[in-house]
This record gives C-alpha cells, sequence and structure tokens, in this order.
C-alpha cells in the first residue's frame, strides 16, 4: 500500500497553516482541509441559536457517503448544540484496510504510528476546533457501520483525547485479546509488553457501544474468518465484544470504561442510531448541563 500520511512530527505546523482563515459556519457547509499530508473534503453543519458546546466527528458507512452522514446527524447537533464535520474517505485512496481498518497494519506489519489512517483523527479535531474557533472545545467521535470500526480502531490504537467515541453497528471489532492479530486484536503491534498497554488504555476509553437491537442481517457484513469468529451478525459481535472486553478488565483489575446500550426495534439504520433517545443521553450527560445566566 502507498504511504498516504506525512510523520506526525510535522502535523502541528500542518495544523495551524491549514485551519487558519478557514471557519465553519452556520447550516450545511462543504470544505477541504489538508491534514498531515492528506487532504480531506468535509462536509460541515452548524446549528443557529447557540453557541457549541461540542463538536461531533461523524465518520460514513461503506457507501462512502460523507454528506448524508452528516445530515442523518443533525437532530442529534440541534440537541446538543454541536457542531458537525464528516469527512469523506474515498475509496480510491482509502479501501478497506486504510479505512475500516484504519490502516494498522501492512504487508502483514504494524503500520508506523504516524503513516496510519486513524493517525488523522487528532488532526481533525485540531482543525475543527480552530475552525470553530474554540481550541479546547470537547469532540465527540460518532461512527456507524464501517465508519464504526474505523472508530474502534482509532479507539484501540492511537492516544485519543475524545470525550466519547460512539462504536455503533459495527462489522468487526477489535477484540481485547493479545494474540489475535492486528486490526482484530492487539496480536503483532508490538513487543509484548506495549501490546499490553495498549489493550489497558483500549479498555479504559469512553467508549459508548451503541447496537441496534435488530440488527441481526449480513447486508454488507464481513464474512472473514476473524469476523465470523466474533459472531453471526452485527448484534450478536457487539454483545461478544462488550462481555470480552469487561471480564478482562475485571480479570486484570483494570479500568473500564465502556458503556453498554442497545436500542430496541432498530436495525442496520444511521439515522435511528445516531438519533435514539439514548445516544443524546450519554453525551449530553458527558459535556454536562448547558451554562445558565446570561
Amino acid at each position: 500500500m502507498r504511504r498516504i500520511l506525512a510523520p506526525l512530527a510535522m502535523a502541528s505546523a500542518l495544523f495551524a497553516q491549514t485551519a487558519s482563515g478557514q471557519t465553519i459556519g452556520p447550516g450545511n457547509g462543504r470544505q477541504s482541509a489538508a491534514l498531515a499530508g492528506a487532504t480531506l473534503e468535509l462536509f460541515t453543519y452548524r446549528p443557529t441559536g447557540c453557541s457549541p458546546r461540542l463538536l461531533l466527528l461523524v465518520f460514513h458507512g461503506v457507501n462512502r457517503d460523507a454528506g448524508p452522514y452528516r445530515d442523518r446527524a443533525r437532530p442529534l447537533a440541534d440537541k446538543l448544540c454541536a457542531v458537525v464535520v464528516a469527512p469523506l474517505f474515498d475509496k480510491g485512496r482509502f479501501p478497506r484496510d486504510l479505512y475500516q481498518y484504519g490502516g494498522v497494519m501492512r504487508n502483514g506489519a504494524a503500520a508506523r504510528a504516524g503513516s496510519r489512517t486513524v493517525d488523522l483523527v487528532s488532526p481533525l479535531a485540531a482543525w475543527a476546533r480552530s475552525a470553530v474557533g474554540l481550541q479546547r472545545m470537547p469532540y465527540v467521535l460518532l461512527g456507524h457501520s464501517a465508519g464504526a470500526q474505523f472508530v474502534d480502531r482509532v479507539a484501540a490504537f492511537t492516544s485519543t483525547d475524545a470525550l466519547r467515541l460512539v462504536v455503533a453497528n459495527p462489522s468487526t471489532w477489535v477484540m481485547p485479546s493479545l494474540t489475535e492479530l492486528a486490526p482484530f486484536g492487539f496480536g503483532g503491534v508490538g513487543p509484548p509488553a506495549s501490546a499490553e498497554a495498549a489493550l489497558r488504555a483500549y479498555l479504559a476509553r469512553p467508549l459508548l457501544v451503541l447496537l441496534g437491537g435488530e440488527d441481526t442481517g449480513t447486508h454488507n457484513l464481513a464474512m472473514s474468518r476473524e469476523a465470523m469468529a466474533q459472531g453471526p451478525y452485527r448484534l450478536a459481535r457487539g454483545r461478544n465484544a462488550f462481555k470480552a472486553a469487561q471480564a478482562v478488565a475485571a480479570q486484570h483489575t483494570w479500568s473500564f470504561g465502556w458503556t453498554l446500550v442497545e436500542v430496541p426495534g432498530v436495525g442496520h439504520d444511521a439515522t435511528a442510531m445516531f438519533n435514539a433517545p439514548p445516544t443524546a443521553a450519554v453525551l449530553a450527560q458527558a459535556i454536562g448541563p448547558p451554562p445558565t445566566g446570561k
């Protein structure tokens, strides 16, 4: 696979250059930004009538439809007074291994940090904060289906400071295993001590496992050996991943930051998952009550 990202050592300078002069205005918008060597098209939304309190970085599904995904998140953004930024990961530059699986493995070996697709999230958040004009604004990663697979790899293989990571109806998971090879576990990502440290950090992440109670179909479902070992369909895979993660954390007496929410009556539907009352409730609790007074 060809290299698409610059080293992270260059990233901070790139953030300042690319975000300078770019703003996210009210309503829907569309612009591009150069982030750590990869230029991404961004679909944005800023609600009117309130001061933004949160960034929602929204990650699309397998159809690479960032614009519609931005629109699916708009009702949630209105409830939370959040700015939406939905990057487009086109299939030409970001096929499955570079998008869904985060680019964490290359030719059977762990890719170098700073050259992986997951490493674009930190500069994306920095760009969005600058474009909104609030450098400390908290942000949430919100992914569904293929985008949820990507967000799960961000949680597993980076040191993200996202307020919450919402992993909704993914086809595959990073399982809490030191023997299962990445991107489906932590095997092969480094020396045993560093792999265990990465697993421990992953289990402590504020990760929302968001599952549709009726997501039992097989359309666009990953069918590889590794995927099928996780369960027969997405609902089962999510339950199995959560249960395994909870058990490993308890076994080692490690901190466990995951939350499991199942949305009854909903299948593989991004709009319904994003706008289910429990989704808004978990995120609203995370950001706290709005400021009072003038």
